[in-house]
Order: C-alpha cells, then sequence, then structure tokens
C-alpha cells in the first residue's frame, strides 16, 4: 500500500483507525503551510474539524 501521510508537496488530511479497539490516529498538511497530527479518537475529531474549518476546501471560498 503506498504511503497516505500528506506532506508539503501533496497536501491533504489522512485520517487512519486500522480496528475499532485501537486508536484513531491522523496528520494533516495544508498548502498554507499548516501541518498537525492527533492521536485518539476526541483528538482526532477535533483535527478533522478545525481540518474542515479553516484548511482543506475552507481556502477555496
Amino acid at each position: 500500500m503506498a504511503d497516505l501521510t500528506p506532506t508539503a508537496g501533496c497536501p491533504g488530511l489522512h485520517v487512519s483507525k486500522p480496528s475499532p479497539s485501537e486508536p484513531a490516529t491522523a496528520s494533516a498538511v495544508c498548502h498554507c503551510g499548516a501541518s498537525a497530527t492527533a492521536k485518539g479518537d476526541t483528538q482526532v475529531g477535533a483535527l478533522v474539524a478545525g481540518w474542515n474549518a479553516n484548511h482543506g476546501s475552507a481556502h477555496r471560498k
């Protein structure tokens, strides 16, 4: 499987949860230079909410 971790050259959001008993992990890199990582379902949820509100498609508005 390809490495789906976002980079400055290929920005985006990647979330992983290998099984229901393991914590979710996420990493995000925006073309504006912002980046973040999170571990645990609650923290990943907050990262995704912040990405949706402030990065990703929000920059296209």
